[in-house]
């Protein structure tokens, strides 16, 4: 498996070389110096961040690498609702390669966005590539759930030893089951285990996918983590009582002027604080990942761009940088994929733990 990590790594490298110096090669010509700075078109510059940026960005389709002209890519269906013209559903291939054709009266705007070309009001219900990935990872995670229940339905990994993918997945469950859900939940761990084990998976199944280049970073797409994060509200919400609520709007044992202060901060923190901690920190952690591994990857072209030389001798390094990071946002991928568990079940147990601070530490509340 890190074989195939490490090659698919350098295939991604490589063919971002190509693709980047395969515009600057050019046939010597005998041009005299002062028509050609009268005539010739400025040379295009190397931009890093417009780089970056259409790699975390969504898109109209799953780009893998260029060579030349060669563009290997999965064109995603478009469909577009405009009030002038109806339902339109075709290939975003038709706005070719680099995006720059119009077709059926749209185009892309600078902000990789579709508009019309008469100014009308476009909405957009495309399955862009955040999307299919999304599906795809549900499919994948149904898929092997399903067929991993089944075994043990059968009994095997019940009566006999677990086979296949159960070896790798029974840790794991338990693993949430023991470190997570039991710790912070209590008595009542095994009403959420199955949303936790849920979210878990779904995040760690898109955290990997990520991590293959030509694939989508969904968890990196600030949407992404906010339906995550206002779903773990509404769990959160829905499992408050009377006490949790009469500690947030009337604190006890708290000055009266203190309260004024301090029950807009209490409530913030529920409505606003929690989710957004769980929203801003799985986003900011898998967008920063590929931000360091494209900032090395184009060192080699900064320095490259100075001298030949040094961009040359820049590349091993930016290599071995860029396969290090790789490694180390495997790991990161699991880790997130615990953190964001393990604060909503943190979350989750706050919300019906208050009884406790009143002596009460027996009380379960069903």
């Amino acid at each position: 498996m890190v074989s195939k990590s490490f090659k698919s790594l350098l295939v991604a490298v490589f063919s971002l070389l190509i693709l980047l110096l395969s515009n600057v090669c050019k046939a010597q010509d005998n041009t005299p110096a002062e028509a050609k700075t009268e005539t010739a078109p400025k040379e295009e510059k190397l931009d890093p961040a417009q780089i970056i940026m259409a790699h975390i960005q969504d898109a109209h389709e799953f780009h893998f690498f260029s060579v030349g002209s060669i563009h290997a890519s999965i064109p995603l269906p478009v469909i577009l609702y405009s009030p002038t013209k109806g339902f339109s559903v075709f290939s975003s291939s038709h706005f070719g390669t680099e995006g720059e054709e119009e077709y059926n009266g749209y185009k892309y705007a600078k902000s990789e966005t579709i508009i019309a070309t008469d100014g009308s009001k476009v909405y957009d219900f495309s399955l862009t590539r955040n999307v299919v990935q999304m599906i795809l990872a549900l499919t994948l995670l149904v898929v092997l759930m399903t067929g991993i229940a089944k075994k043990y339905k059968n009994g095997i990994g019940v009566t006999s030893a677990p086979k296949g993918w159960q070896n790798a997945i029974e840790p794991i469950i338990t693993f949430v089951r023991d470190d997570v859900a039991k710790p912070n939940l209590g008595d009542q761990y095994i009403r959420y285990l199955p949303y936790l084990l849920t979210v878990f998976f779904f995040i760690l199944i898109n955290n990997i996918f990520g991590l293959v280049p030509g694939l989508a970073n969904v968890t990196g797409n600030t949407a992404f983590t906010l339906v995550l994060g206002v779903i773990s509200l509404v769990v959160i919400l829905f499992s408050t009582n009377g006490h949790f609520w009469g500690h947030i709007f009337w604190p006890p044992g708290v000055p009266f002027l203190i309260k004024i202060i301090l029950v807009p901060v209490e409530l913030a923190g529920v409505l606003l604080i929690k989710p957004g901690a769980l929203i801003i920190r799985l986003f900011a952690n898998m967008v920063a990942g590929h931000i360091i591994i494209l900032s090395f990857i184009s060192l080699i072209f900064i320095f490259g761009a100075m001298n030949h030389v040094a961009g040359w001798g820049a590349s091993p390094i930016s290599i071995l940088f860029t396969v290090f990071i790789y490694f180390i946002e495997i790991l990161v991928a699991f880790i997130q994929a615990f953190i964001f568990t393990n604060l909503t079940a943190v979350f989750i147990g706050q919300s019906f733990a208050g009884e406790h601070h009143d002596g009460h530490e027996n009380d379960i509340v069903i």
